[in-house]
């Protein structure tokens, strides 16, 4: 049997349907300021080592879905005389839904080392993104660099390096893990050729220290084939 809608129903449906548009309307157009850092025991972007201990703060500001993040790493190790890490990027994003584009600005020449060399210290970077949401956790992401230091030492042409990486996150036993995997699909600065540049398993949690604070924490095991190596990565988010 077909079920008549009065025009007092649809009325108040489509109030109700405007109303919820509106309050997520407002609450993504609300600006919003998140200092945050991390402290790791060791540093390893896309299965390459970078550093030992580091501690990895970050800034970002967002607004209707456009964002602006610093993000910095520094090693515990070295001295004025020595080598000492020090990275700072810097990324403008914009996500909708799933959807997410941005640009970042890597620079990780080291203390010391001079940030305005623009065409050779900076490897400016293009990544698009989709997440399926809560009830299919996969999210996707490729990134290319574009300009910058990107290039070939041998003959200097643009590596134009790029990464594809897929995620998926599952809760089990109140603890979430993320398998992952990181590919290279061609020469570049990850690889020679074709590469699979990383294989993860990262399992995070939030430790209950009061009943008003917890730290989150994480253990993720990183399988590197393609630099035929291996790591056991503990962290604590700030």
């Amino acid at each position: 049997m077909m079920k008549t809608i009065t025009l007092k129903q649809a009325f108040l449906s489509a109030t109700a349907l405007l109303m919820s548009f509106s309050a997520f309307a407002q609450e993504e157009k609300k600006f919003e300021i998140a200092p945050a850092a991390d402290l790791v025991s060791s540093y390893v972007w896309r299965g390459m080592y970078q550093t030992g201990p580091a501690i990895q703060p970050s800034l970002s500001m967002s607004y209707a879905g456009l964002s602006l993040t610093a993000w910095g790493s520094s090693d515990f190790s070295g001295s004025s005389d020595e080598y000492k890490a020090k990275e700072f990027d810097l990324t403008l994003g914009y996500g909708i839904g799933g959807f997410s584009i941005a640009v970042t600005d890597y620079w990780w020449s080291g203390q010391g080392a001079r940030y305005g060399r623009y065409k050779t210290d900076h490897y400016f970077e293009g990544t698009i993104g989709y997440n399926f949401g809560e009830k299919f956790p996969l999210s996707l992401t490729w990134s290319t660099m574009f300009a910058g230091g990107d290039k070939d030492p041998e003959d200097g042409d643009r590596y134009y390096s790029s990464y594809f990486e897929a995620a998926y996150t599952v809760n089990v036993w109140g603890i979430d893990f993320t398998p992952s995997f990181g590919i290279s699909p061609f020469k570049s600065q990850y690889s020679d050729g074709f590469g699979l540049n990383s294989i993860s398993l990262k399992a995070s949690k939030e430790v209950k220290i009061t009943n008003s604070f917890s730290l989150p924490i994480f253990t993720q095991v990183i399988a590197a084939p393609e630099h035929d190596d291996i790591f056991l990565v503990f962290g604590i988010s700030l």
